[in-house]
């Protein structure tokens, strides 16, 4: 059987503020979306919240005026939240509090380039894995209509089951997991909900996937997209991303001891093997293995999976029990659905991938073949 996880990137639609050029025009936006969805749930807004809140809708134009800028939109379900700017009268804040209206903010989406989405579609059949785990996925709906319509379209064969749970994520980018006949989902547990003494943990979820696989055995799979290297402070992310490992490792061990065997841990981390943050994972306690350091890992001479796959952006990973890795027949990377370098041209891609726009991520699929 094969288990492969890939950041997909590109399905359908994304929220617009992920299409920028630069992270740094969507991390305003995105702090201006979190700072305002955190005041409207205010029992009683005070004259300053209400000020913070208009110089907000100010800053992002178009909110102020029409009710939506060019990358958040305000839905107001009932009652008045907002008395719209018009000509030199300016907007004003009605409501005094939460129970005054039944709205909220919400990111706008855009629709995803074919090209990309088709890209997309190519990686998954090229890496034709029994066992998918997506990243960055909107949601189950989405996952689904992409298997049942763009899959197909390219030529490949669909899944039989996609399961995805919304996680914590306010842009709704979330992981979930494809598998082929004969690969059954007997169970999942959701851990959207799981806090340490700091408050939630996951910026996504750490769901679990019991699979049953095609010779009868069970594999239990955690897919995981950690808290990213922006939107933040660099120390305030990095302890982020650490709680979070340390809370996986905790679901890890507990399931050692319950019985399970093979125990596969995939999903963007964020982070590379070398650093702090990861070290509940990786470091010299852990008994995982990584399938880009195992024996019979085929590699491309380039260690890292994002961008140009250098030694630093190494952030993609397949975690083994220990049993899983002794079931491994081989590993690989796939890298043609990367615009690599500036012009295209540091490793090959797909022909249909002629500029960066048709990229099908900037993260290439790792898979591994296990004797399961």
């Amino acid at each position: 059987m094969r288990l492969a996880s890939f950041n997909v990137e590109n399905m359908f639609e994304r929220p617009s503020i992920m299409n920028l050029p630069k992270w740094e025009d969507g991390e305003k936006v995105l702090q201006d979306f979190a700072r305002i969805s955190d005041l409207i749930q205010k029992q009683q807004y005070s004259n300053t919240d209400k000020q913070e809140m208009l110089t907000i809708m100010k800053r992002n134009s178009g909110l102020a005026t029409k009710g939506e800028s060019k990358h958040i939109l305000l839905n107001e379900i009932r009652g008045k939240f907002l008395k719209k700017q018009q000509g030199t009268r300016p907007a004003e804040i009605l409501a005094n509090g939460r129970n005054d209206w039944i709205g909220w903010f919400e990111l706008k989406r855009e629709t995803v380039k074919e090209t990309a989405i088709e890209n997309t579609a190519r990686v998954i059949h090229e890496v034709n894995a029994d066992v998918f785990c997506v990243v960055e996925a909107e949601n189950r709906i989405t996952v689904n209509r992409f298997n049942q319509i763009v899959i197909p379209k390219i030529g490949s064969q669909q899944y039989t089951h996609v399961m995805l749970i919304d996680g914590n994520d306010m842009r709704g980018i979330d992981v979930g997991i494809l598998t082929r006949q004969s690969f059954d989902i007997q169970s999942i547990i959701s851990h959207v909900d799981d806090i340490d003494s700091e408050g939630k943990v996951f910026s996504r979820d750490c769901p679990e996937f019991k699979i049953k696989t095609s010779l009868g055995n069970t594999l239990l799979v955690l897919v995981n997209h950690f808290k990213s290297k922006g939107f933040g402070s660099p120390s305030d992310n990095d302890h982020r991303r650490k709680r979070q490992a340390q809370r996986v490792r905790e679901i890890y061990d507990e399931r050692i001891n319950e019985g399970f065997e093979f125990i596969a841990i995939v999903g963007d981390l964020n982070d590379t093997p070398d650093r702090d943050p990861l070290q509940p994972l990786i470091g010299n306690s852990s008994d995982l293995k990584d399938i880009m350091v195992h024996d019979k890992f085929i590699g491309d001479g380039r260690p890292g999976t994002f961008g140009n796959g250098t030694k630093s952006q190494k952030l993609d990973y397949i975690l083994m029990s220990p049993k899983l890795s002794n079931k491994v027949k081989q590993g690989g990377i796939e890298r043609r659905g990367v615009w690599g370098g500036i012009n295209g041209t540091l490793f090959p891609h797909f022909p249909e991938i002629v500029t960066a726009k048709d990229a099908a991520s900037d993260h290439a699929a790792l898979w591994v073949d296990l004797d399961l």
